[in-house]
């Protein structure tokens, strides 16, 4: 197996990716595992800029909080 480490842009993956779909809440490491079955995921970086509280949605933050602390309880 191909040791391999995973970093994610959060910013491009949400806004190219993710945005108006129902996969907002995405498992990283299952992402990676099907992705990359011959690889051997060690570790995977997840990067992102905090975002602010803008007039039309002012829970944004608190939800960002929330799936990042989300992410953290996962094993890799």
């Amino acid at each position: 197996m191909i040791k391999t480490y995973v970093y994610v842009d959060g910013f491009n993956l949400y806004y190219g990716a993710l945005k108006g779909t129902p996969y907002r809440w995405l498992d990283l490491a299952e992402l990676c595992r099907l992705m990359l079955p011959p690889n051997d995921v060690q570790r995977i970086r997840y990067y992102t800029a905090r975002v602010g509280v803008r007039a039309g949605d002012p829970d944004q933050p608190v939800r960002q909080q929330a799936y990042l602390r989300a992410l953290g309880t996962l094993p890799t």
